[in-house]
């Protein structure tokens, strides 16, 4: 705008300095001309953008009020307690999670005679962490110990540790540390001195047993190795599996932590209760899952409304628009849409089997007794809905949102917003094309106009002498 002003204002100058006496502002002329010949195609142009702007905006806030109801809804689900969350009368003993796709349900007992142990190796006492050990290599055998007896694990590969020339108690440490053997290892201050501990994993088969081979003239590693049959003093813990029962019967993991204990759950072993099992419940999501139902309903019913207004035949901003009638449509099935289809019997399948309806206008509306009557007959089933897992009313409408949000989908929200973003670049830049189209015809009127004034001013001039001299020659006559 400060260009095109200063531009006018030197024309004007050089008009005037032309002889310009015609009495008319050429300068707003030759605007008020190249403005009129272009006028047409700027409001088209003004009105395009001003539509395609009013798409975006309606677009935009419909894919962002699916993808945070999206987000909101896997919070709701991820807090678990639309799901039949496990509990234990004695929370000492255990801890309980759910897991895969079955649906545990009832009571359980529990009851742990053993935990897992790991196999604690230390070393005789040495002055400090800074004496020298030795040098040449320490090799970690896998395998079961009983009594005296070692039987190696020939699937666990066995890991030799280099240890070099001039090291330490301490650089020993760190080797097998940085072996990543399963095994780790630190310096303890004892009442002995320094010694070194080595500490396996949990379970019978990861026993271990440390042998030594020396580089001549630099031994003393063979202070470190260990078998069964030699100082069954330095053996401060074995290497054992979990025992425990569930419902009375025997069981045995190598871990304390054991998945798939009872089908769907999975247990972190913590304490022992030999002789007092405790049980294993299923809380009732019935109230929490009512509740959510409720919010759902009222949030879809809110994306609803704003979906009607946007699509409003008279009024709306999207009334033409192909994804937001897609997601009318997908709206309108999601109610009847198989959510479970690994359900089985009797076991709920769809929103619409939980009392949710869709009304003439698109909006939800729920039936509370039908979904009482469906919690009561079958808990566990309608919990199964609300999980985090491949199938349900997360997954179903996540995958609702992300489909309507497809920018690569011309049939969706998405590829929507990005045809009319391409569009509106479009139209910006026939814009400026205009703009400068109009500029250069203000420009090239401007110059013809200047011309014209100057000749103009030039008439006037001779004119003017003529009529001086034919007055002269009247005067004297």
């Amino acid at each position: 705008m400060a260009t095109t002003s200063s531009t006018s204002s030197a024309t004007s100058q050089l008009v005037t300095a032309l002889g310009g006496g015609t009495g008319v502002d050429m300068v707003a002329l030759a605007e008020n001309l190249a403005a009129a010949q272009f006028a047409a195609k700027t409001d088209r142009l003004a009105s395009q953008s001003t539509k395609l702007e009013a798409n975006i905006s309606a677009a935009s806030s419909l894919k962002s009020m699916l993808v945070n109801l999206s987000a909101s809804l896997g919070d709701r689900v991820r807090n678990g307690d639309l799901s039949p969350q496990p509990t234990l009368a004695n929370s000492a003993v255990a801890k309980a999670s759910l897991s895969g796709a079955a649906r545990p349900r009832g009571t359980y007992s529990l009851e742990v005679t053993k935990l897992a142990t790991s196999q604690t190796l230390a070393s005789p006492g040495f002055a400090a962490s800074t004496t020298p050990v030795g040098s040449g290599s320490l090799t970690l055998r896998f395998g079961t110990i009983a009594g005296t007896g070692f039987t190696e694990d020939t699937a666990h590969a066995a890991v030799t540790v280099n240890i070099a020339s001039g090291a330490t108690l301490a650089d020993v440490a760190s080797a097998i540390n940085g072996a990543n053997a399963g095994v780790t290892a630190y310096i303890a201050q004892t009442t002995s001195g320094a010694q070194l501990v080595l500490k396996g994993q949990e379970g019978a088969a990861n026993g271990f047993v440390l042998e030594a081979s020396e580089t001549p003239g630099e031994e003393g590693l063979a202070a470190l190795a260990w078998t069964p049959a030699g100082d069954a003093s330095r053996l401060k813990a074995s290497a054992g599996d979990a025992a425990f029962k569930i419902d009375g019967l025997s069981m045995t993991a190598p871990s304390n932590a054991v998945s798939n204990a009872i089908p769907g759950l999975d247990l972190k072993l913590a304490a022992t209760n030999t002789g007092s099992p405790t049980q294993i419940s299923f809380a009732d999501p019935a109230a929490a899952i009512t509740s959510a139902m409720q919010e759902l309903v009222s949030a879809f019913n809110e994306v609803v409304t704003a979906l009607n207004q946007a699509t409003n035949p008279q009024t709306g901003e999207l009334s033409q628009d192909i994804g937001a009638r897609g997601l009318k449509r997908s709206l309108a099935q999601f109610g009847t849409q198989i959510i479970m289809p690994n359900a089985t019997g009797t076991e709920p399948k769809t929103l619409a089997e939980l009392g949710l309806s869709t009304q003439r206008d698109g909006s939800f509306k729920l039936d509370g007794s039908r979904l009482t009557a469906v919690l009561k007959a079958d808990p566990q089933g309608v919990a199964a809905m609300f999980t985090n897992g491949l199938y349900g009313v997360f997954a179903s409408f996540d995958a609702l949102a992300r489909k309507a949000s497809s920018t690569s989908d011309p049939g969706s929200l998405g590829g929507s917003i990005t045809r009319y973003t391409a569009q509106a670049t479009k139209v910006k830049a026939d814009q400026s094309t205009l703009t400068a189209k109009q500029e250069e015809l203000r420009s090239q009127l401007v110059t013809r106009f200047a011309k014209m004034n100057a000749n103009v001013g030039v008439s006037k001039s001779t004119l003017s002498f003529l009529k001086n001299q034919i007055d002269a020659w009247n005067s004297k006559n």
